[in-house]
């Protein structure tokens, strides 16, 4: 879902952007499939699974220890605590791995050998200095920032009425899947434009590196999303919205239920191993 996102929404000269290419999701994994290769819609796999690993054990931790230490705190509303632990955990893991999610980008835009992206990302370094490996943080931390916190904010309120609603004390498997879920879905709606710009700028760089076009002058993410809504309309910045959805839905929802039913797990082994030392 990921591959056909990339190719949806990016502002590549490839194949997949010209006029009536793709006609809809379904149609979009067909023809890459019959083009590129069923292993194409895995492009990017290794540095999104080396991205996986640091993103979520920063982004988790950060999360819980935040909500500990704002709840001790008086005088705070807890309906507040999720949005502002959610916003600054995900702000530091994102700051980490956007040279990663840079790299990856590149590698679903377009197919090269990994030596071909070595040099590529070498002489990017080379030339315009380390700092080039975070071109589209700014719309990055824009849509993973507004994200968490609206995805936090949802799921605690999604969780505390189901658990409710079932009479549960802590959320049980079903109660953590259908509201991360919910949350995430609603989540990556909103953020989608921002999504639009970081793949758009991202892609860009590497075009521009491809075809040897001198770099302008950085624009900001407003006046990226100002070109892509007068170029394609108001639903412009919202591309490739249906297998994001297909992609975000499911992996918040199996993300945060694994992590629920880890902490709860462990949480019980610790009180019997207390009980009966």
């Amino acid at each position: 879902m990921d591959h056909v996102y990339v190719c949806k929404n990016g502002d590549s000269k490839a194949w997949y952007k010209k006029p009536g290419h793709f006609k809809g999701t379904l149609d979009a994994f067909v023809k890459i499939i019959r083009i590129e290769g069923i292993k194409s819609l895995w492009s990017g796999l290794p540095p999104t699974l080396i991205m996986a690993i640091p993103t979520t054990a920063i982004y988790f931790t950060c999360y819980d220890q935040l909500c500990e230490a704002l709840k001790s705190r008086p005088g705070k509303h807890d309906e507040h605590i999720p949005v502002i632990a959610g916003s600054l955990s995900r702000f530091g893991s994102a700051t980490v791995v956007s040279p990663l999610e840079l790299i990856k980008t590149q590698m679903q835009c377009r197919r090269s050998s990994y030596k071909q992206l070595y040099l590529r990302v070498s002489t990017k370094v080379t030339v315009d200095g380390w700092l080039s490996l975070w071109q589209g943080w700014a719309s990055t931390i824009l849509r993973d920032v507004p994200f968490s916190a609206m995805y936090w904010y949802n799921y605690e309120r999604f969780k505390k009425m189901m658990c409710k609603e079932v009479g549960a004390h802590e959320p049980t498997f079903f109660v953590s899947f259908t509201s991360g879920a919910a949350s995430g879905s609603i989540a990556a709606v909103v953020t989608q434009p921002f999504d639009v710009v970081k793949t758009h700028r991202q892609t860009q760089l590497w075009e521009n590196e491809t075809l040897k076009i001198p770099q302008r002058d950085s624009k900001s993410t407003w006046a990226v999303m100002r070109k892509i809504a007068a170029r394609n309309g108001i639903t412009g910045l919202f591309a490739g919205i249906t297998p994001r959805l297909f992609k975000v839905a499911p992996a918040c929802a199996i993300m945060i239920s694994t992590y629920e039913y880890g902490k709860s797990f462990f949480s019980h082994l610790n009180e019997k191993k207390n009980q009966h030392p």
